[in-house]
């Protein structure tokens, strides 16, 4: 078998979670209603991650208790810059309305209470704050630079800070639509589809900007190595499960294994999937990169039911930004 050089894979992934920089960063995990919070912080607390990851949102009662959550983790985001009510805050939602796993910022735009010109017509509630919002489109489109786009807008209003929100890749089929993400490192427009643009961030704009991603995509090697893991799971969890009469009265099809431990032994894995049963995770992703990219099959892969799931995860982040920033919002709108 030849040598498998993993320094030219690419991982394909925006997620802190999955990256290989988690290691430089303190962890904090807690788990609320099913619902699993993962804090990650740099050694100077200046860059700062939270991953909110969760099962469902298509039912009301998962949609509040994921909204809630999402809420109490943006809202100190923002109140630790203290940003006057009359400074604006501009909300921008990243992506490609004409591409459904690439709209979560434009679908997320249509539901942000925008105020800035109420300031400039005269006296608006105490508890409101000034925003402004923009869907920039993609430099496909628009033939402008987003990064151009925004530096302007945040010129011309004097913008205080920037809230981004945009499609994420995963290298985990668990995560997709499944995880937000939220962080005040900045964002590279199109890193979900793998055209990654002028990062925003601080650095680049001198103004605070908190991002907001949810991964809607995966690639074809995230699904063929996924599916590997399972089905060693699936053989670890019939081997475990042998003598158990109980189970054989359950269908194969609807038993469910995911959250089973592998503990399949590595001779047994060799002998049931051969040379490719010694490779480690990294080196079977790798293989499968090698197989698929040459001939262009490496596609990035979206669930089915994707147009419903931008539709609620963009009234759920729109909900949550809207009521970070104003404390007498309330939503009229909710499913």
């Amino acid at each position: 078998m030849h040598t498998i050089n993993l320094s030219k894979f690419p991982i394909r992934t925006d997620l802190i979670v999955e990256n290989d920089k988690l290691k430089n960063y303190k962890t904090e995990k807690v788990v609320v209603d099913n619902i699993t919070i993962e804090k990650n912080s740099s050694k100077d607390h200046k860059e700062k991650y939270t991953t909110i990851s969760f099962e469902d949102i298509t039912d009301k009662d998962n949609f509040k208790k994921v909204e809630h959550v999402f809420i109490n983790e943006l809202k100190p985001y923002i109140e630790c810059l203290s940003i006057k009510r009359e400074e604006p805050v501009l909300v921008v939602g990243l992506g490609n309305s004409h591409s459904t796993p690439d709209s979560l910022g434009p679908e997320t735009i249509k539901q942000v209470l925008v105020t800035r010109y109420l300031f400039a017509l005269g006296d608006v509630d105490k508890d409101y704050q000034s925003v402004a919002a923009i869907s920039p489109e993609v430099t496909a489109t628009t033939g402008i630079e987003t990064s151009e786009t925004i530096k302007s807008l945040i010129e011309v209003t004097n913008t205080k800070l920037l809230i981004v929100i945009d499609a994420l890749a995963s290298s985990s089929l668990t995560r997709v639509n499944k995880t937000i993400q939220i962080t005040n490192t900045g964002i590279h427009p199109g890193s979900g589809v793998g055209n990654n643009r002028k990062e925003l961030s601080q650095k680049t704009l001198n103004i605070p900007v908190i991002a907001i991603g949810v991964p809607t995509i995966v690639d074809a090697v995230t699904i063929v190595s996924d599916t590997f893991k399972y089905m060693e799971k699936q053989f670890s969890y019939k081997l475990n499960n042998y003598d158990n009469k109980k189970l054989k009265l359950v269908p194969t099809t609807i038993q469910d294994y995911s959250k089973e431990e592998n503990t399949l032994p590595e001779e047994t894995k060799k002998e049931i999937l051969g040379e490719i049963g010694s490779l480690t995770e990294d080196e079977f992703r790798q293989l499968i990169y090698e197989v698929l990219s040459p001939i262009n099959y490496n596609l990035m892969v979206t669930p089915t039911e994707i147009d419903f799931i931008i539709e609620k995860l963009g009234l759920l982040i729109g909900n949550g930004i809207n009521k970070s920033l104003h404390k007498n919002f309330n939503p009229t709108n909710n499913q």
